[in-house]
Parts: structure tokens; C-alpha cells; sequence
């Protein structure tokens, strides 16, 4: 729903819809009347910013989605908003390039909400020469559309059918939780693509290690994939930041990567946007 659109009566409704609760439910959890939550909806009445602020934590609302309800609502926006090239965010993106570079010689990267790449470590730089050598990458480098696209990543992948439905279930649900229309489009053009012809095991809900398998000239790496994301952020645009950091998943990928490491330590090119 487009919030600089939508009156806040209309964001709350779409909200608690979305999150699959009744006004009764929403009501308990905020400890506010059913009537009040109603009049809310309808307009009638008009929240106060510490109700709209407590009824978008129940809600779990995105900080830049609150900032919408908070416009809506007549208040002035709480959570700052920045590029991530702006210079209030400096500290933010040397601390994050320590992260990623205290995780070599295994690859690391950090995706913003519509999963762009902001910036990687040299294990990465390192794995994309190998496996697209000479190959431009297109800017912004869209991490989900690489590792899916015939012209990507997707060749290199074993068992690709069973990846590709790792990440469309793993962009669901950040749909799901976030109503990004851009993921939607993101997700229908990841459908599109050509689909693999392996046939992929059903996922189940409690899938938590989905393993990566890269196909490379010196042979397999074997990944295991964590997601880390910051705690507790009062800025828009680091509360979006995601990193990966991709581990072997055994002792020859482990060795691999440590070789590229000493082999390219002078010579790795520089990828962050």
C-alpha cells in the first residue's frame, strides 16, 4: 500500500489485514477498546503518536513504513532517513566493511532491502572472477537475480532446482512480512526466468540449512548461508541492511578458499557499489 497515498485509518486497516488479525485481536494486544481501534480505521478518530507508534510495534510494522503512518497521521517522521552513500552513514558503512572483512577468506556481503548489493569482502570479489571471469556486472548487482539468471551464477549452481526454491520461499516470506511491492515484482521476474530441469525436493516449513553448491574451475564449493541483520536501529536504511556470509560447508572448500585468498592478496579488484 503506498503510504504517501493512503490516509492513516486506511494504513492501519491494510496493516492488521496483512498480519491476518481481527480489530478484537489488535485491540487486546494494544490494550485500546475495539470501538476506539474502529474509529481509528474509519477516521473518526485521530491517534495520538504514542498510540499509532504502539500499534505499529504490535504490528511489527517496517521503520519506513512508520514513518508513513506518522505523515499520515500529521507528525513528523521519527526515523532518520539517509542514503547509504550520505555522510551520516559513515560510521555505518566502515563498521560494516570491518564485519565483512573480519569473515575472509569466506565470501560476505550486505544487501539492502530489495537484496542490492552495498558491500562485500574480497571473497567475493575473488568467487565472482572466477566463475564470470571478464564478465560486467550490472549495477545495482541485484544478489537474488545473479544467483537465479542463466547469464548469473545459475550454471554454476548444483542442484538448481532445489536453490531456486529456497529463494522464492525465502522472498515470500520477507514479502510477507514487509508488503515490499518492489520484492513482488522482484519475485515475479525470478519466476520467469528459465526454469531448471532437475526436480527440486519439496521445502519444508522448517527448513533452516538449505546448502549452496558452486560449480568452479578448481572444483566444488560447498556453502552453509547465515543472515545477520543490525539490532535495534533508529536509521531507515541500516534497519534494511542484511549481510550473508557464506561458510564451507567442508574441509576442501575451507582450503580453496584460503589458496584464492594467497593467491589473489595483491590483486583482487574492488566490487562494493
Amino acid at each position: 500500500m503506498d503510504a504517501a497515498k493512503a490516509d492513516f485509518g486506511g494504513l492501519l486497516r491494510h496493516w492488521r489485514r496483512h498480519r491476518a488479525l481481527t480489530q478484537e485481536a489488535l485491540a487486546l494486544e494494544a490494550g485500546v477498546s475495539t470501538r476506539h481501534l474502529s474509529w481509528l480505521e474509519t477516521g473518526r478518530a485521530q491517534p495520538s503518536r504514542a498510540m499509532l507508534l504502539r500499534l505499529a510495534e504490535r504490528l511489527d510494522v517496517p521503520l519506513r513504513e512508520r514513518n508513513g503512518w506518522l505523515r499520515a497521521a500529521g507528525f513528523a517522521p521519527l526515523f532518520a532517513e539517509h542514503a547509504w552513500s550520505a555522510p551520516a552513514l559513515d560510521s555505518v558503512r566502515a563498521a560494516l566493511q570491518q564485519l565483512l572483512d573480519a569473515h575472509e577468506p569466506w565470501p560476505a556481503l550486505a544487501v539492502d532491502r530489495h537484496w542490492n548489493l552495498v558491500a562485500a569482502n574480497g571473497a567475493v570479489v575473488r568467487l565472482l572472477a572466477r566463475l564470470l571471469p571478464g564478465r560486467p556486472l550490472p549495477q545495482p548487482l541485484n544478489v537474488l537475480r545473479l544467483s537465479l539468471s542463466p547469464d548469473g551464477l545459475a550454471p554454476h549452481v548444483e542442484g538448481l532446482a532445489a536453490w531456486r526454491a529456497h529463494v522464492l520461499l525465502r522472498l515470500q516470506r520477507q514479502i510477507d512480512a514487509t508488503g515490499d511491492g518492489v520484492l513482488v515484482q522482484l519475485r515475479s521476474e525470478l519466476q520467469a526466468l528459465p526454469a531448471p530441469t532437475d526436480d527440486a525436493p519439496p521445502l519444508g516449513v522448517d527448513e533452516v540449512v538449505i546448502p549452496l553448491v558452486l560449480r568452479t574451475p578448481d572444483g566444488p564449493l560447498r556453502f552453509v548461508s547465515t543472515v545477520t541483520v543490525f539490532g535495534a536501529p533508529h536509521d531507515v536504511t541500516t534497519a534494511e541492511l542484511a549481510v550473508e556470509t557464506l561458510l564451507p560447508g567442508d574441509a576442501a572448500t575451507a582450503a580453496l578458499l584460503r589458496r584464492w585468498q594467497a593467491e589473489d592478496a595483491t590483486s583482487a579488484p574492488a566490487l562494493n557499489p
